[in-house]
């Protein structure tokens, strides 16, 4: 049992946190994983990616080969498209329809949906409507976790439980608009 995949986002959004989450419960459910350097956060609105592997067995390296991803998560629909070309014929895509417009020639959002379509498989969630109904719109990136929970090779108690380990020495605010955007996310997945 293995999967692989490339985390993508912009700097801010929260893509270390799901790195986090994910290597974490990978090791409480007895998992090894390799998660290449997060790159780009060297400036807040940068792109942001990280190659993360996750085996029952030993893994040579910790950079995806092109065409071996099994799923693209990404906090923003542009940054997704970057990676299309290391996505498996049969992976998935599952990524933000809330875009961040940090160039200026930030193209249509209506082209870059219908380009993240042509993917094998995807996922499309409004993020930030549903990061702001659990509570906090800092949550985007967990209502995203939440989305491609379904499509991961870990246990949703697993990863429940060390979003709680993360969050919980922030306030229980901060611990329950996260815990409900992960819900939030997970329930948009399986109803898209």
């Amino acid at each position: 049992m293995k999967q692989d995949i490339i985390l993508a986002g912009v700097g801010g959004q929260g893509i270390l946190s799901i790195a986090y989450v994910i290597d974490n419960a990978a090791l409480a459910d007895g998992l090894f994983f390799k998660q290449a350097e997060v790159h780009g956060m060297a400036q807040r609105g940068g792109a942001v990616q990280s190659h993360m592997r996750l085996s029952d067995g030993t893994i040579w390296s910790d950079l995806i080969p092109k065409g071996e991803a099994d799923m693209i998560l990404s906090v923003e629909p542009l940054e997704a498209l970057r990676y299309f070309d290391y996505l498996r014929p049969d992976g998935i895509v599952v990524t933000s329809s809330t875009p961040f417009r940090n160039i200026p020639d930030y193209p249509e959002i209506e082209k870059v949906m219908e380009a993240v379509r042509r993917a094998p498989r995807s996922v499309v969630v409004d993020s930030e409507k549903l990061a702001r109904e659990a509570g906090t719109v800092k949550a985007q990136n967990i209502v995203l976790l939440g989305a491609a929970a379904a499509f991961l090779i870990l246990r949703e108690a697993t990863l429940f439980q060390t979003i709680d380990t993360l969050f919980r020495g922030r306030g229980t605010s901060v611990l329950e608009a996260n815990l409900k955007a992960f819900e939030s996310g997970k329930k948009a997945a399986l109803g898209s």
